[in-house]
């Protein structure tokens, strides 16, 4: 497992920008930890602060896409690991696919914003949002058996879509609330850091 002055950079990579406890969530570290190693980030010029939020700075990207290749080579060389990594990818097209029906709705051949007020169209998305996370829970099981702190997005998953099942519309895609397009982001942004690849355009 790679050291915290480098996950803690790399959590708040994955995240933009964050608070230390946001960070400490992602990782499942100590905040105190987390704080003390972003503190150290920003005495080296890979991160600033202010206002209690930390951002990577430019000089810590290059530091970060520098440590990359050695912290996760073990993950990098592991077929297992990166052949779950494809199928996440294309699990990832079709959950595009799907927040796009679940925003907008087709009305005279156009695509309008999705009001929520056609119960029978949103249960039709979230059947869909449920097939997608039985088949997305057996590859992030592979994912999880070889970084256990990846863990803590599957939490965050489950706990998303049982939200939007129980009618809290704002749990599958919302910006404000850790929706399933949050964590699930947040989890995608994770692996192409680890993995040394770029998300599909």
């Amino acid at each position: 497992m790679a050291d915290l002055r480098l996950l803690a950079l790399h959590g708040l990579a994955v995240k933009s920008a964050a608070t230390p406890d946001a960070v400490a969530d992602l990782l499942g570290q100590s905040p105190e930890d987390v704080q003390q190693a972003l503190e150290a980030a920003v005495a080296e010029g890979h991160a600033i602060g202010a206002k209690g939020r930390f951002m990577v700075t430019p000089g810590g990207r290059a530091w970060l896409d520098e440590s990359y290749p050695q912290a996760f080579a073990a993950h990098r060389d592991d077929p297992g690991f990166t052949t779950a990594a494809d199928k996440f990818e294309r699990i990832n097209r079709d959950l595009l696919a799907l927040l796009t029906d679940w925003q907008s709705i087709p009305a005279g051949g156009e695509r309008v914003p999705n009001t929520h007020t056609d119960p029978d169209y949103d249960r039709a998305i979230l059947d869909r949002l449920g097939d997608l996370h039985d088949r997305a829970a057996k590859v992030l099981q592979r994912f999880t058996a070889a970084e256990p702190r990846l863990e803590a997005y599957v939490g965050r998953l489950d706990a998303a879509y049982d939200r939007a099942l129980a009618g809290e519309a704002d749990y599958v895609s919302g910006v404000r609330v850790d929706s399933y397009h949050v964590a699930w982001h947040e989890l995608h942004e994770d692996l192409l850091r680890m993995l040394g690849r770029t998300r599909e355009e």
